[in-house]
């Protein structure tokens, strides 16, 4: 791996990014940000999801342009649609995220299904699947393959199994995390278990899983030389509080923000700024945390 000049402190990685669909969503400056910082970047996106939303879609054209112009020199970006409810298009989106340098060294899961939810009243087998195969399973599967990738790419094998892990069973023995290469992975939840999210069962429940798992799947990419932390970026306006496109009382709105220790919601810059620092050299040290990153909103 080349060694990074300063201001570029991913050049030569490489990451994927999920959900970058829109220029006001957090995975798009997520995409922007580890470009900035040198990766290159290959970013996914889900057109049909977005044009169900209240906010709509965007132009893909743009949301390419915008990425491609924060890179810097040497870098690449490539992009694919998929739908992530496929665990075929899932380990498909990783190799073709590999495919474009060769090499694989961030995932950032900021995919997440929205709408179509409901209360504990509302639940059918087929809401709460499609939110677990979107937000959940696709989550852990994209991690399992990109885990795979990075180990063959550092010639690193796990302790060889005929049967799935047992209870306690570690993937591999001793050696200590080289910082330099340590693969990171980053999951997204949405503070959930800090209060009720009403209406949004479903939701919650895909996201709550994903905190709850984050010690064991952390503890065990770690013995593979692979950082894992999830971010809950807190109310962060992607379109959904304007008030041209918001379900929510315009009134409630209002006095929620100026509520807010800053007096304004987060930004999709706040969450990225956090990811990209996490995914540098200095960020190693940070592992297997549930970080929110919200302004004090939580504590109001």
């Amino acid at each position: 791996m080349p060694h990074p000049t300063p201001g570029r402190p991913l050049q030569g990685r490489t990451a994927l990014v999920t959900g970058v669909s829109r220029r006001r969503g957090i995975g798009y400056a997520v995409a922007a940000e580890l470009a900035s910082l040198g990766a290159s970047v290959f970013f996914h996106h889900y057109g049909p999801h977005d044009a169900d939303q209240p906010w709509g879609g965007d132009d893909l054209d743009a949301v390419r342009a915008g990425v491609r112009e924060a890179l810097v020199e040497g870098a690449t970006a490539g992009d694919a649609s998929a739908d992530l409810r496929d665990a075929d298009a899932v380990e498909q989106l990783v190799e073709q995220a590999w495919a474009l340098t060769g090499r694989l060294d961030i995932l950032v899961c900021n995919h997440a299904r929205s709408g179509g939810d409901g209360s504990v009243l509302d639940m059918t087998a087929e809401i709460l699947d499609a939110f677990w195969d979107t937000n959940t399973r696709s989550t852990l599967l994209l991690t399992r393959h990109f885990a795979h990738r990075h180990l063959a790419h550092h010639r690193t094998t796990t302790t060889a199994r005929d049967a799935p892990a047992r209870p306690g069973d570690r993937l591999r023995g001793g050696g200590p995390v080289d910082g330099r290469t340590a693969g990171r992975v980053f999951w997204m939840t949405s503070g959930q278990g800090e209060g009720p999210m009403r209406g949004e069962v479903a939701y919650a429940l895909s996201k709550a899983a994903l905190a709850g798992a984050t010690p064991t799947v952390a503890a065990e990419l770690l013995e593979l030389g692979i950082v894992l932390n999830t971010v809950n970026p807190g109310p962060v306006n992607t379109g959904y509080l304007d008030p041209g496109s918001t379900d929510r009382p315009l009134e409630e709105i209002d006095a929620w923000r100026e509520a807010t220790p800053f007096g304004r919601w987060g930004r999709p810059a706040d969450p990225a700024r956090l990811i990209g620092w996490l995914a540098t050299d200095q960020g190693v040290w940070v592992v297997g945390q549930v970080i929110t990153t919200d302004g004090g909103m939580g504590l109001t």
